[in-house]
C-alpha cells in the first residue's frame, strides 16, 4: 500500500498543501514549528485512528476556519482509492472513500493502514494506563472489523451508564436500578469481548516485540507484555455488581476494559518503573516495530511506516539498529536538519517553511 499524493486544506498551519508522494521513502525537511509534523499528522489521520498527537478536532483546524480537508490517493492491492476526510472545527466531522461515505472514521482502516514512531512514544513504556490501551486499541481497529463494532457498542452503553449513573444519584429509585441492570449487562458482553481480543493482542506481540528489542538494544534480554485488568478473575458482570455502590457515588464506572492496562517487564521488572530512559525509548521502538509486523500479517499489506524526528532523539548505537529494523514499506521521515541516519536512502526531499511546500 502506498500514498500517491496528498493534500491537506486549513490543517494547522497549513493553508493548502499538495506533494506528490515516493514510494519508498520521502524525508520532510524544515525548521521546528514549520509543520513538518502537522504533515504527518495530516497522513496518520488517514487510518481514522485519529491524531497521534490526541489533538482535538477543533485544533486541527486552522486559526479563522472552520472546516480542514484531508485528501489522498492510495493504492492498494492493485487498486486505487480516494479518501477525503472532513474535519469539523464544531460538529461531527466525515470522511468518504471513492465518493461514498464511510459511517465512522475508524472505518478507514479498510482502506489505510500506517504506523507512527514519534518521540512522545517514550509514553508508552513510562505514561499511565490510557497510552498503552491506545496502543492495544488503535491496532486491533485495524485490523478488526467486528473489534470496530465492538468498541463502538462499548463506547455507546457506557456512556449510556455513566449518564444513569449521575442521574440516579446516591439514592437510586426502582426503575434506575432496573435500567442499571439492562446496562450492566450489556457493559459485561461487550466488555468481557473487548478484554479477551486485547489479552490475546498481548500475547501475539511479545515475540515480534521481544525479538526487535534485543536487536535495538544491542542485547539479549526479556521483554514481556501481560494484558492487566483486576476484574477478569471474577468477570465484568460480578465486578461491576461490586463496585455499584462506589460508582453510583461517584458517578461513573470504575471497572472494564476502559481502565484496564498492558503491563510491560523487561527482565522480569515494570519497565514503567525499573527501566533507564533509553531502555524504555528502545521497548517503544520495539512495540511500534511489532504493531507494524502484526498488521502486516493480519492484512496482508505493508502499513505505511511515519518517522517524526525519531533520530534526533536517539543516540547513534540506536539509530543505525533502527534503521537495520525498519520495514520495507512506503516510509515518511521529518528531520529539522536533514540529517538521516546511514542506511536511510532518501529517494524523495520536500521542504517545508511556515506550512507551505517551498520545493520538493
Amino acid at each position: 500500500m502506498i500514498i500517491a499524493w496528498l493534500s491537506i486544506e486549513n490543517f494547522r498551519n497549513h493553508r493548502s498543501t499538495k506533494l506528490s508522494l515516493d514510494a519508498e521513502r520521502t524525508l520532510v525537511v524544515g525548521p521546528n514549528g514549520h509543520g513538518k509534523t502537522n504533515l504527518l499528522e495530516g497522513v496518520a489521520l488517514l487510518d481514522g485512528s485519529g491524531s497521534f498527537r490526541g489533538a482535538s478536532a477543533e485544533t486541527l483546524v486552522r486559526a479563522g476556519c472552520d472546516r480542514a480537508f484531508v485528501r489522498a490517493e492510495i493504492r492498494r492491492a492493485r487498486r486505487t482509492h480516494l479518501v477525503e476526510i472532513e474535519i469539523a472545527a464544531a460538529g461531527r466531522s466525515r470522511a468518504q472513500v471513492n465518493g461514498q461515505r464511510v459511517r465512522s472514521l475508524r472505518d478507514l482502516a479498510e482502506v489505510v493502514s500506517a504506523v507512527v514512531f514519534c518521540p512522545a512514544d517514550l509514553s508508552i513504556a513510562a505514561g499511565g494506563p490510557s497510552v498503552r490501551r491506545e496502543l492495544l486499541d488503535n491496532v486491533l481497529t485495524s485490523t478488526d472489523r467486528e473489534y470496530r463494532t465492538t468498541r463502538r457498542d462499548f463506547e455507546r452503553v457506557l456512556r449510556q451508564r455513566n449518564n444513569l449513573l449521575k442521574q440516579a444519584g446516591h439514592r437510586p429509585d426502582a426503575e434506575a436500578l432496573a435500567t442499571l441492570d439492562v446496562w450492566d449487562a450489556q457493559l459485561a458482553e461487550v466488555g468481557e469481548a473487548i478484554a479477551h481480543r486485547r489479552d490475546a493482542l498481548c500475547t501475539a506481540l511479545v515475540s515480534p516485540a521481544q525479538d526487535a528489542y534485543c536487536q535495538l538494544a544491542g542485547c539479549d534480554a526479556s521483554l514481556r507484555l501481560s494484558y492487566a485488568a483486576e476484574w477478569r478473575e471474577s468477570g465484568l458482570a460480578t465486578a461491576l455488581a461490586q463496585a455499584r455502590p462506589d460508582d453510583l457515588r461517584r458517578g461513573t464506572t470504575a471497572m472494564g476494559p476502559h481502565r484496564d492496562d498492558m503491563t510491560i517487564c523487561l527482565d522480569g521488572l515494570p519497565a514503567r518503573t525499573h527501566a533507564s530512559q533509553g531502555e524504555q525509548r528502545s521497548i517503544a521502538l520495539a512495540l511500534r516495530l511489532a504493531q507494524h509486523r502484526y498488521t502486516s500479517q493480519i492484512s496482508g499489506i505493508e502499513p505505511i511506516v511515519l518517522l517524526d524526528d525519531v533520530f534526533s532523539e536517539l543516540d547513534e548505537g540506536r539509530a543505525q539498529r533502527l534503521v537495520g529494523c525498519l520495514p520495507v514499506a512506503q516510509t515518511i521521515v521529518t528531520s529539522a536538519t536533514g540529517h538521516v541516519p546511514p542506511g536511510i536512502e532518501v529517494h524523495s526531499q520536500v521542504h517545508i517553511q511556515d506550512g507551505e511546500v517551498i520545493s520538493g
